[in-house]
């Protein structure tokens, strides 16, 4: 059975199944502790098919993909646009030469890429993760102010990397590697007074602040009216790189086609991701020319990569841009961002003592539980009627709500309609 897309859920084996269980034991076996949030002993799904806001699992189960895979499928699984782009481009050039011999497509995505982002003069650096976008983003400021403080917020998530687990703010994960981190990282509350971003960026040793325009992974947190741009204002007023970790809510997600654009920022170095590639791993720092110029030194590259604008990526992000355009996919998400805050506000109402509280802009939306077992019952009951949940926040108890912004309004009221059943359990 092929999925169409705009499937509702439909659910013939209680997940996991039993091909399912199969499979996930087996690859426990065989993969490192870590590189899958398994349990130890306990069976998870695996995917065989997505498209548009669905998934087919194994053993056959199809569900409403309300994670758009970590936002990355922000136009969908497998846009029909993004495969063919993928198709053509691999029977002319699978893989170029990295940072030595390019390629028309890296050129074009590059000037594409300019064009939309909120950055004065811009260039671009590619990448191959968001984490990886975040390094690139930290070493620019470092090497361009020639200063070595970076000022960040909590609670954030910029990647798993060295450089960018130096600015996360989970100690749980920073802890293990805490020897081998950057040691000149301050960190303030996301969303503090701004008397406090002040007082540590007069100092005038911080080469960077780095922030998410929204909290993605450790809460879906929205920053108070003004606190964006009152950021940008002290950034520029101390000679501090702003950066803006877009990575999450990049290309739509959020009602604009950045985050930033809702407060008129212009960050000086912006990383992009996870939606940009249309489902192929690809990211990018749009930067400031001026700050670009530190990389200028004779002989190798400082930072490169074996894949950088691998030429299938290249062509579906450019592919996936098309469709965001055309079918102006953050317009959608704004006008579509009432009906579900609308919901989310009911279940607020309706359930008290589970749902503390709702926030969230687009089609990025958080509803923090009263506990962690709260959130862990909702997202296995969401899971056996067919919908794909993920809670995150430090705690673990904030459900995520991120569907692809091309998901249909039947869906979507279904996806609400079976996720507000699995709360009433």
């Amino acid at each position: 059975m092929t999925l169409r897309g705009d499937d509702l859920p439909r659910i013939v084996a209680p997940p996991p199944g039993p091909r399912a269980r199969e499979l996930s034991l087996r690859l426990e076996e065989l993969e490192a502790p870590g590189v899958n949030t398994l349990f130890s002993g306990a069976p998870s799904l695996l995917w065989e098919e997505a498209r548009g806001a669905n998934v087919r699992d194994v053993d056959g189960n199809i569900y409403i993909d309300m994670t758009s895979g970590f936002g990355v499928a922000a136009v969908g699984h497998a846009h029909p646009e993004v495969v063919q782009a993928i198709h053509e481009q691999a029977g002319v050039l699978l893989h170029g030469l990295g940072d030595v011999h390019a390629h028309p497509l890296r050129v074009e995505l590059a000037e594409r890429l300019v064009r939309l982002a909120p950055v004065d003069d811009a260039q671009v650096f590619f990448s191959i993760s968001g984490a990886e976008a975040v390094e690139i983003a930290l070493k620019t400021a470092v090497a361009a102010t020639g200063r070595s403080r970076i000022l960040a917020f909590e609670p954030s998530y910029h990647g798993m990397t060295l450089g960018a687990l130096a600015v996360t703010s989970r100690p749980a994960f920073r802890e293990p590697f805490r020897a081998l981190l950057h040691a000149e990282v301050r960190r303030l509350p996301y969303g503090c007074d701004s008397g406090r971003i002040a007082e540590a960026l007069r100092a005038r040793d911080v080469a960077a602040a780095i922030v998410e325009p929204i909290v993605g992974r450790e809460g879906v947190l929205v920053p108070p009216p003004g606190w964006l741009a009152a950021l940008a204002h002290l950034c520029q007023e101390t000679g501090t790189a702003l950066i803006a970790d877009e990575i999450f809510t990049g290309f739509g997600r959020t009602g604009t086609l950045f985050a930033v654009e809702a407060e008129g920022v212009r960050p000086d170095l912006l990383c992009c991701g996870k939606a940009l590639g249309g489902g192929l791993p690809i990211a990018v720092v749009v930067g400031r020319r001026e700050l670009f110029r530190a990389w200028e030194t004779p002989g190798e590259a400082l930072h490169t990569a074996t894949f950088l604008a691998n030429p299938l990526a290249c062509a579906a992000a450019l592919a996936a841009l098309r469709v965001i355009e055309r079918e102006a996919l953050p317009e959608r998400a704004a006008r579509l961002a009432p009906t579900v805050e609308a919901r989310l506000a009911a279940w607020r109402e309706s359930f008290p003592e589970t749902v503390a509280t709702v926030r969230g802009r687009g089609l990025l939306w958080g509803i923090e539980l009263a506990t962690p077992e709260h959130a862990k019952r909702w997202t296995a009951e969401a899971l056996q009627r067919g919908i794909l949940l993920l809670a995150g926040g430090p705690e673990g108890k904030v459900a995520q709500l991120v569907p692809p912004l091309t998901i249909t309004e039947e869906q979507l009221a279904a996806a609400l309609g079976l996720l507000g059943e699995a709360l009433a359990v």
